[in-house]
């Protein structure tokens, strides 16, 4: 799907109540951008940098913008992907991209060059919200899902709230973003599949801890199942609030074709929403498995 570029409106956003329900309005607009950087930061995952948003377009942690990915002579991608902001610098317009190349359509990003020109629509969605009375939450991510999190660390950092980040991966070669985290002031700890400490029971043992000394606040969290389950467990169990960000295939990204529907658990029974306008951030407690 393509706008034309000098389309932009207001789209609204649903931040979950975990962070108390509100509604927010923000503008969003299709333009062409170019390519600062894309370079590969191990042997699955690229990191891209653009540059050239205009009036200030560059969306806030959770949200995300829907790239219209460049053809090869290989792949023909047709619809856009939906790429979680990895970073922003207003200043210069930028924004930044942490994917791993998996299809056609990530592969056609990974063709691109400094220079090059990439057509892309946002900031879209609805994303994570904190809350000034926090002292400290726990982000618990593995995979791609970090790219989504680790600007959390930021946003954080800039209210006065510590961060816990338990990062997760098969192995330490694919492990990414503990540094971003910990430029940001976060506490990290690793866990992988390589030294057999990415297991669920281990991950539940160290938040257990905390949670215990009533140390944590809130539970961030991005994709994973297994560890979506994990969290909403510990919640229940202590009281503790959380919000995650869900990873799903869309069309438009807008709202209108209807995709990206999921189910949610809501006020003792069961609503569909749309992950790319009600989310793709939601309260942790809403998701079903």
């Amino acid at each position: 799907m393509s706008l034309p570029c000098s389309l932009s409106f207001e789209n609204s956003c649903r931040i979950g109540s975990a962070a108390g329900s509100q509604g927010a309005n923000f503008p969003i607009a299709e333009q062409w951008v170019s390519a600062i950087s894309n370079e590969p930061v191990n042997s699955e995952y690229h990191h891209l940098v653009v540059t050239g948003l205009q009036g200030g377009l560059t969306g806030k942690p959770g949200q995300f913008f829907h790239l219209l990915c460049p053809q090869s002579e290989h792949d023909s991608p047709y619809l856009r992907r939906p790429m979680s902001i990895y970073s922003t610098n207003p200043e210069i317009g930028g924004v930044e991209f942490l994917y791993k190349v998996t299809g056609a359509g990530t592969r056609g990003l990974a063709t691109l060059k400094s220079g090059d020109r990439l057509n892309i629509l946002g900031p879209l969605g609805a994303g994570f919200a904190l809350n000034g009375g926090w002292r400290t939450i726990v982000v618990l991510g593995r995979g791609v899902g970090l790219a989504t999190l680790a600007p959390l660390a930021a946003m954080a950092q800039q209210q006065g709230i510590s961060v816990l980040a338990i990062l997760s991966a098969r192995s330490p070669e694919v492990l990414m973003s503990v540094d971003v985290f910990e430029r940001h002031g976060a506490t990290v700890v690793t866990v992988t599949d390589t030294d057999g400490t990415s297991g669920t029971r281990n991950v539940e043992r160290l938040i257990r801890k905390f949670a215990t000394e009533g140390k944590i606040d809130a539970f961030f969290t991005c994709g994973s199942r297994r560890l979506t389950a994990l969290l909403q467990k510990l919640g229940r169990e202590f009281d503790i609030p959380g919000q995650v960000a869900l990873e799903q295939q869309m069309a438009c990204g807008l709202g209108m074709c209807f995709c990206c529907v999921k189910s949610f658990r809501i006020e003792g029974g069961t609503k569909q929403r749309r992950v790319c306008v009600e989310g793709p951030v939601f309260d942790l407690a809403e998701v079903l498995p």
